[in-house]
């Protein structure tokens, strides 16, 4: 079985509760940074601990946090991005309503770490149910005197809020995340300047995800070096995994990085394999934003390596033979699944999403949606293929958030790995109408009829 540190106590009875928590050694993270260590101390363990951003870039937290203006004299803010939207993804949630203090306490430790007196919790607006959680974990704290005024008598402040959005995708960037808090429309903001010097109300502010901030805990218990010994190379400590699609055991699972990714998918102690027993056709092993692998790529790289789950391995040949491990959406599918309505439906969100402030993506998504929608529906023209890539080409890069990408991304993959499957669609219209298509005749049963007809 591999280490569990966000998950360790997860099944503990009682454990939403401030008393059971407090009991399994909750907090203790919070008495030994304040009694016995500076800030800039815990700064110091969380960069030894090599722990990068889980939310999906992978960016060093201890780095990141390093960044925040201290000279400036501003008061400084700590934001912790729960505005969990990208499909696949659901580890976060599954964080916060089983060990809502697991969460609370990170935010406290790395609030003094930060020096911020005034923190957020930014929980996305579907997730209401867990927002009341989250509500009675930081009233409990508050009354046990982890917040609020001279915490410990340290005479260490800090007051913490969760603030509610509204369901829109795009303020999962950390910019429109702040306008959003604001009380402004969640668009993104043009940086420099970043937020670690002008963030929430030209504050400096560090904005983190929910399991970033949620493994804080466990490296100050311990030590910086010891969450460091755990994973592999850069891909340190464990990772929590959202696990859907055609397998056997779908779920939340907590992973040393490092373990391969055929070990996770085939073992009984994670996924179990294909559900049905079906041949695995790709994968999709960091939310809906990262490009899809054929199955020749998943359990192998390019050169011929095991594939494992950690941020280098799963990257190994960019974007032509690799992906992303991103925010730890891992959607597996067999051969009955339609790789163009799988790209269409990720287009349809990305379009909806759009804040409409970049003229690329604003347009860009709406075409890739209307492109897409006509191929899988037995409408395509064969130059629709190469418009979809000049399409996505035109939106990479080319806008202010990284939600252009996203979108881009998927697009690209899906053509570079299963170009015979949209070619299968145009010039074959009437087969795919249905849309079960690949239900009762999988497209390996068909594909030798790409090659035989002729355009």
């Amino acid at each position: 079985m591999s280490k569990k540190i966000l998950l360790d106590k997860i099944n503990v009875p009682g454990i939403k509760t401030y008393e059971v928590y407090r009991k399994e050694g909750g907090y203790a993270s919070v008495e030994k940074a304040i009694k016995a260590m500076t800030p800039d101390e815990v700064v110091e363990e969380v960069k030894k601990s090599g722990l990068r951003g889980r939310g999906g870039a992978g960016f060093p937290a201890g780095m990141k946090w390093s960044f925040i203006d201290k000279k400036s004299g501003k008061p400084r803010h700590l934001v912790c991005n729960a505005d969990e939207s990208e499909p696949g993804t659901f580890k976060d949630r599954y964080l916060m309503e089983f060990i809502p203090h697991l969460l609370i306490e990170g935010m406290i430790t790395s609030s003094f770490a930060l020096g911020a007196n005034l923190s957020y919790i930014y929980i996305r607006g579907e997730y209401m149910w867990v927002f009341k959680i989250l509500e009675r974990a930081i009233a409990e704290a508050k009354a046990a005197g982890w917040l609020g005024k001279n915490i410990l008598g340290s005479g260490y402040d800090l007051e913490l809020h969760v603030h509610c959005g509204a369901g829109a995708y795009i303020c999962g960037e950390e910019t429109a995340l702040i306008e959003s808090l604001e009380g402004k429309r969640g668009n993104p903001r043009i940086k420099p300047p970043f937020p670690a010097v002008s963030g929430l109300w030209a504050n400096p502010t560090v904005v983190n995800n929910v399991e970033t901030i949620a493994s804080v805990p466990w490296i100050i218990n311990n030590s910086g070096d010891d969450y460091a010994k755990i994973g592999i190379g850069r891909s340190t400590g464990t990772k929590l995994i959202s696990a859907s699609g055609h397998v056997k055991n779908p779920g939340v699972y907590e992973i040393e990085l490092g373990l391969s990714v055929d070990e996770f998918m085939n073992s009984d102690e994670y996924l179990g394999g294909m559900s049905s027993n079906r041949p695995l056709k790709a994968l999709v092993p960091g939310g809906s934003s990262v490009p899809i692998l054929p199955a020749d790529l998943i359990f192998k790289t390019a050169n011929g390596e095991d594939r494992l789950m950690t941020y280098e391995s799963l990257s190994d040949g960019g974007f032509a033979t690799g992906s992303m491990l991103g925010s730890g959406g891992f959607i597996v599918y067999d051969d009955t699944a339609c790789i163009v309505r799988n790209t269409w439906n990720f287009a349809r969100f990305y379009h909806h999403e759009s804040c409409g402030q970049c003229t690329p993506c604003r347009e860009g998504t709406g075409w890739l949606e209307k492109v897409l929608w006509r191929i899988e529906n037995g409408q395509g023209r064969e130059e629709d293929i190469d418009l979809l890539w000049s399409i996505q080409s035109k939106i990479e890069g080319n806008t202010i958030c990284p939600l252009g990408d996203a979108a881009s991304w998927p697009v690209a993959a899906a053509i570079r790995h299963f170009r015979e499957e949209f070619e299968y669609h145009v010039r074959f219209p009437e087969r795919v109408k249905n849309r079960n298509h690949f239900v009762t005749e999988p497209f390996n049963k068909v594909k030798h009829l790409v090659s035989k007809q002729t355009v």
